[in-house]
């Protein structure tokens, strides 16, 4: 098999030892690829522009489609968000939101989603949660975040990772219903200490806006303390308080159903308006597809008929050539 191997280059190398130039017919056989192009160079050309063509053409499938999930899922979510606007606001009118309330330890809930591809709604919490903690932090008062979506957490723990105090991710793998936010509300009561819980969420207005919305929840303390001083919450002692509890055993209870319903509400605002500004993104997205492939098909167009009337040239001057 070697033998039959030295055959072959021997006769492979033949033709070149016996022409007049030896070294640079040698030279020619080692050359790279793209010096030996030659007549090829034009459907090279053209191959480039068609593969550019079908890529794009296939990211405009993608974006299309995930346009129609976004809106199929905006629908289900919408009707939900909206019914749950009424579990807040009877709180807001016996407890207020005062989200210029003094304390010393205040906790920023971020809001945020666990996918991409929304356009700038996660961009915009993060900024206004960064905002809110330079407000908040001091030498006399602490400010620390809680972050609920995996946009949220990769964006702030880049520079304020030490004040992080809690993440959750995943919100939207289930269903989301009051049980379950309950639940994510009850971990942060339980795993946080706060005087003030600021949420910070995008609310719902259409298709192609949002409204970035800050919440206000105070702990029992800091309400008692607000209502004595008077205010916004001054009102709370004409209210009659039946059973056996307290007065701070009742405040207790409304601070944490209040926050759980804010947070209900809030998760679903951000969820609404995630599907809405995807649906914006993904339109977007279809369309510039749309005009890129409008522009690749007048370049391929131009390019192969540039090729057919060099080609054309050639065979009409050869001919000439011949004739002559």
């Amino acid at each position: 098999m070697a033998m039959a191997a030295l055959r072959r280059e021997g006769r492979r190398f033949a033709p070149l030892v016996s022409s007049p130039n030896p070294i640079n017919a040698i030279r020619s056989t080692l050359a790279p690829a793209e010096e030996q192009v030659g007549l090829g160079v034009r459907s090279i050309s053209t191959q480039i522009v068609r593969n550019r063509m079908k890529s794009v053409r296939n990211i405009q499938k993608i974006t299309k489609a995930m346009k129609m999930v976004a809106a199929s899922k905006l629908r289900a979510i919408q009707v939900r968000a909206e019914n749950s606007r009424g579990l807040w606001q009877p709180f807001t009118a016996l407890l207020g939101d005062t989200p210029s309330v003094n304390v010393k330890k205040n906790v920023i809930v971020t809001i945020s989603s666990d996918k991409g591809l929304c356009g700038g709604i996660n961009s915009t919490s993060v900024k206004i949660s960064r905002a809110l903690h330079r407000i908040n932090a001091g030498p006399d008062t602490e400010c620390k975040y809680v972050i609920l979506g995996e946009k949220g957490k990769a964006q702030l723990i880049r520079d304020s990772k030490k004040d992080i105090e809690l993440i959750m991710t995943e919100l939207q793998k289930n269903f989301l219903n009051y049980t379950q936010v309950s639940v994510l509300a009850d971990d942060i009561l339980k795993n946080v200490e706060f005087d003030a819980l600021r949420i910070v969420f995008n609310k719902f207005q259409s298709v192609v806006s949002f409204l970035p919305t800050t919440a206000t929840v105070l702990s029992p303390e800091i309400v008692e303390r607000e209502s004595e001083a008077g205010g916004k919450i001054g009102s709370l002692d004409s209210y009659e308080i039946e059973g056996g509890e307290t007065k701070s055993e009742v405040l207790q209870n409304l601070a944490e159903f209040q926050f759980s319903c804010v947070m209900f509400n809030a998760v679903l605002e951000n969820a609404c308006s995630e599907q809405g500004a995807r649906m914006s993104a993904m339109d977007s997205s279809s369309r510039n597809a749309g005009d890129m492939l409008d522009r690749l098909t007048l370049t391929y167009n131009r390019t192969r008929q540039a090729s057919i009337t060099t080609e054309l040239i050639e065979i009409i001057s050869g001919a000439s050539a011949l004739e002559g």
